[in-house]
């Protein structure tokens, strides 16, 4: 499927088509909106960072080492500057719908927890074209899933020893940013010996080594990338080597590895794909991408294009030559490190950046306990996890009246839900409370019958016996 840079481009279109009506012109268009997904802008689009005035003797050229230099003489915290940079700026219409969302899973009994951040929400929402009700299902699929894969500890506790022989029957590996600074993914399709890999690994744990790779990716590797490029980075770019792949290739172990892998990165970790190059697409493969494009979305499909054997022009376009290996048209060999599919070069394995990042996660982890506990005591009027029992919040919750007037005084919707509930739990304690004593009269009028009957029952064994 051949898709010209124009086509391409009419993806990138204003976020403002969000919650609004697209003006239809034609019928085509009218046509077109009814099959096509919305398409959403890149992901960093509104996290960029805010422009900073230059001035003469300006320090806004100074290097990543200055910046790591001057943060760790501040005891390695989290400066202002850094937060922006790791985190980007929110924009608005995203942020009112991130907060509904979390309103929403918290309504429901779903408290967000650590995978719930502002970026991991956004995410999904967009995924689902902002459909509350649709992104919650797929965001709890996605809590249910890192639950029973045990994708939190998978990270220390596979062990993938094999890795160096999967990468020689399989090339494949992150290898250096695009212009923009995104990390660039790259598979060598054509060249994967798939009997070879599934005599030295499994597909079960090539699939979890996999996961291992895109949580390294979540957490360190668009951290890294933010970092040297100061500026928020939160995708991938992918390039797919297709050459000499046709139907013989799409065997009943590789569909299966294929599914299984797509379908973990578009159900749990969705939105982290920004472009994918399908280079050297040969007829074989043309026929093959006839069954392969009925797996995915119109938002996958929008940002995939494939090309024939002309392709280093294009790539050159989004791409540095010397982030670009020599075998697709670029200057990089990696020669050091046993060519460039094997030395994950990047920000993420740079000291001047990872010293920084490091440190950061350090003085993170070390002052995260006593900043949760005193905003709780902020939020709370002391109250933490640590010193809170049942009892407590029963003793303390305010009346249903009061409830209403402090929800009233503040007016904040959020708020107003929460003490809503509040009321809901206080009526039914009381009611319980009422049933209990209910039961209590009951058993005693039981136990008061109870004791007639027995005494009659005496009676009648009585006058049988004398009978």
């Amino acid at each position: 499927m051949q898709t010209s840079k124009e086509t391409f481009k009419e993806i990138l279109i204003s976020a403002g088509i969000r919650g609004s009506k697209r003006s239809s012109s034609s019928k085509e268009s009218q046509s077109t909106k009814q099959k096509v997904k919305i398409l959403h802008p890149p992901i960093e689009t509104f996290w960029q960072l805010p422009p900073t005035k230059e001035h003469k003797k300006s320090t806004g050229s100074r290097t990543l080492k200055t910046i790591m230099s001057l943060s760790l003489k501040k005891g390695v915290q989290k400066s202002r500057s850094l937060r922006t940079i790791l985190e980007g700026s929110h924009e608005p219409k995203d942020e009112q719908i991130v907060d509904s969302f979390r309103q929403l899973l918290f309504l429901e009994g779903q408290l967000p927890g650590k995978h719930s951040d502002y970026h991991t929400l956004l995410r999904f929402l967009r995924m689902r074209d902002y459909d509350l009700t649709k992104a919650k299902n797929m965001y709890l699929n996605y809590l249910k899933w890192r639950e029973e894969f045990h994708v939190d500890a998978l990270s220390e506790e596979l062990k993938f020893e094999e890795f160096n022989e999967v990468k020689k029957c399989y090339p494949h590996g992150f290898h250096g940013v695009d212009r923009y600074g995104r990390p660039i993914y790259i598979e060598r399709i054509g060249m994967v010996n798939l009997n070879r890999l599934l005599e030295v690994t499994s597909i079960e744990r090539f699939v979890k080594y996999h996961v291992t790779e895109q949580e390294k990716t979540l957490n360190w590797r668009y951290s890294a990338c933010s970092l040297a490029a100061k500026k928020h980075i939160a995708s991938t770019v992918s390039i797919l080597d297709v050459k000499d792949v046709g139907i013989s290739n799409f065997s009943k172990p590789a569909r299966y590895l294929f599914l299984e892998i797509q379908k973990i990165d578009s159900h749990y970790y969705p939105e982290t794909l920004h472009r994918l190059f399908i280079i050297n697409a040969g007829s074989g493969f043309k026929v093959l991408w006839k069954a392969i494009k009925t797996f995915l979305d119109q938002r996958t499909l929008a940002k995939i294009q494939v090309l024939g054997s002309n392709y280093t022009k294009t790539l050159l376009e989004v791409i540095d030559p010397s982030n670009l290996p020599t075998f697709f048209g670029g200057d990089c060999t990696c020669s050091d490190y046993g060519g460039c599919l094997f030395s994950d070069k990047g920000p993420w394995n740079d000291p001047a950046v990872t010293t920084l990042l490091q440190a950061m996660v350090e003085a993170e982890e070390e002052n995260g306990d006593e900043e949760k506990n005193s905003a709780a005591k902020d939020a709370f009027g002391g109250v933490t996890h640590h010193n809170v029992h049942i009892k407590d919040v029963f003793d303390v919750t305010p009346s249903r009246n009061d409830t209403f007037e402090i929800a009233r005084l503040t007016n904040q919707p959020f708020l107003q839900k929460i003490l809503t509930l509040q009321s809901v739990v206080n009526d039914t304690k009381t009611k319980i409370q009422a049933l209990e004593a209910a039961l209590k009269d009951t058993k005693s009028v039981i136990e008061g019958l109870g004791q007639p009957i027995e005494e009659l029952k005496n009676q009648i064994i009585v006058s049988n016996i004398r009978g």
